[in-house]
């Protein structure tokens, strides 16, 4: 019996623990298997890959699954970041994309992502309909050169039609020519090369941090874009002058911000400067989707541009389907990813980092004055959490404990609501939150937060840990 499980997006796993090539090939049995029921096999499926140890050799194992199963495959011939992967299925009318990617998991780690035809993470109902089909029939193999031969796998370069457009989304010409200088850490991922490409053949210098390949992420922990994670962007984005700096994770579907003093920007806030960008700049309107673990700054945006707001359990999978089904002109989560109408409905980091940029462009205001702005609408918001690991054999007890909690207050606040849809969240007397939420995945929880002072987050943090015991 099989311990796959996917998880907020895809199934991710230690390479030569979990992840092997046989459990590859098991994964894309199953998928081969779905498009068949569902079918999509006719339309043919994308296969791409990540900058990860190995993992052109697994997306080449997983094409060769798909080929013995009379699935045309589109391989992509290089590492490509997951939205220029999903962006493919559009353009191609494919079937869905298989992303071999571990996104911002440690270099230890691979996985294996599935994009349905719709270019958005599989909800739900196809993840629970492709676990079902693990081990249900044998895995056919087709050598990948016999399968070539065939016409069964052709390889392709997604990146054209992708940056074709992004140059209809954002106004490419006006950055070019603006002088800035843009510092672009793409944390050694599939996201290298992009934003320079994009913005090449101006006066607008774009200059690449850890844009070589290097499955171990050096320096850092995991290729995630947060705090901890980007010191050397802020190092030399301060020293160097620099406008502004981006981070791409792994695959480049996240996105991470530092101000032209060098300063991190958290999430949450840059959740709330691409709305107001939406919503004030370009003058969009229709619904806006957060995750349960997402600033309450777009409530706030919402009631002031008199758009509905809709909250959604952690995930993509959950986020997406709801953007299609609300025709939303943005959905985010706590992570730094993204989605936008009149696109994908999936994170896009690229396209993520261009808004903002344009945003500064627009308003004539460095990041730090963006933030200033948005937060005269809003009002100040601040963010944190913490990771905790726990025993598994505890985790029932921890999961009790929470459930049962009725707290009347939580860093000095009056807790006025507990709701328990995606996690244990509970609302305080001032519209700040905390909110506790179990991995489906692994022995861990974490606790998040937002107030509208800096000052009580450490005391609100604490309180939210007592709740859990640990």
């Amino acid at each position: 019996m099989t311990t796959i499980k996917f998880g907020t997006d895809g199934w991710r796993a230690v390479i030569a623990e979990d992840y092997t090539f046989a459990n590859v090939r098991l994964v894309s049995q199953a998928v081969a298997d779905y498009l068949h029921e569902a079918h999509l096999a006719e339309r043919g499926l994308i296969v791409g890959y990540d900058t990860r140890f190995g993992s052109d050799r697994f997306a080449a194992a997983c094409a060769e699954v798909l080929a013995a199963n009379g699935i045309h495959v589109y391989l992509t011939g290089k590492p490509t970041p997951t939205p220029v992967i999903s962006f493919a299925i559009l353009q191609k009318r494919a079937g869905g994309a298989a992303i071999i990617t571990a996104s911002h998991n440690p270099g230890s780690d691979n996985g294996f992502k599935y994009k349905p035809e719709y270019a958005g993470s599989a909800s739900p109902e196809v993840v629970d309909r492709l676990e079902g089909k693990l081990e249900a029939n044998p895995i056919k193999q087709l050598p990948l050169a016999e399968a070539e031969k065939r016409g069964l796998v052709e390889r392709f370069d997604a990146m054209p039609s992708y940056m074709q457009q992004l140059g209809g989304l954002v106004d490419l010409d006006s950055i070019k020519r603006a002088g800035k200088t843009i510092i672009v850490d793409s944390m050694y991922g599939a996201g290298a090369g992009y934003l320079p490409q994009l913005l090449d053949g101006g006066t607008t210098k774009v200059i690449p941090l850890n844009a070589e390949r290097n499955p171990t992420f050096p320096g850092i922990r995991a290729p995630e874009p947060i705090d901890s994670n980007l010191s050397k962007l802020k190092k030399v984005v301060k020293e160097s002058g620099a406008d502004i700096g981006i981070a791409y994770d792994g695959d480049a579907d996240r996105v991470g911000l530092v101000d032209e003093k060098g300063r991190f920007v958290n999430q949450l806030q840059v959740f709330g400067l691409l709305a107001y960008y939406l919503l004030d700049v370009r003058g969009w309107r229709g619904a806006m989707v957060k995750s349960i673990s997402t600033t309450s700054m777009i409530n706030r945006l919402g009631e002031l541009y008199g758009v509905p707001v809709f909250e959604t359990p952690v995930g993509f999978k959950y986020i997406g389907p709801k953007m299609i089904e609300q025709k939303a002109i943005i959905g985010g989560e706590e992570s730094g990813g993204f989605g936008f109408d009149r696109h994908i409905p999936e994170r896009d980091g690229i396209l993520a980092s261009l808004y903002l940029i344009d945003f500064m462009l627009k308003r004539n205001k460095t990041p730090s004055k963006l933030l200033e702005e948005l937060f005269t609408k809003v009002g100040q918001h601040f963010y944190d959490r913490i990771d905790m690991s726990y025993p598994s054999e505890q985790r029932p007890a921890i999961v009790q404990r929470v459930a049962d909690a009725q707290p009347e207050n939580l860093g000095g606040l009056q807790v006025v609501k507990k709701t328990t849809e995606g996690g244990y969240k509970f609302l305080l007397q001032d519209g700040s939150w905390l909110l506790i939420r179990f991995s489906g995945t692994e022995p861990l929880l974490r606790v998040y937060c937002e107030a509208h002072s800096q000052e009580i987050i450490p005391q609100l943090l604490s309180d939210g840990r007592a709740l859990t015991g640990i």
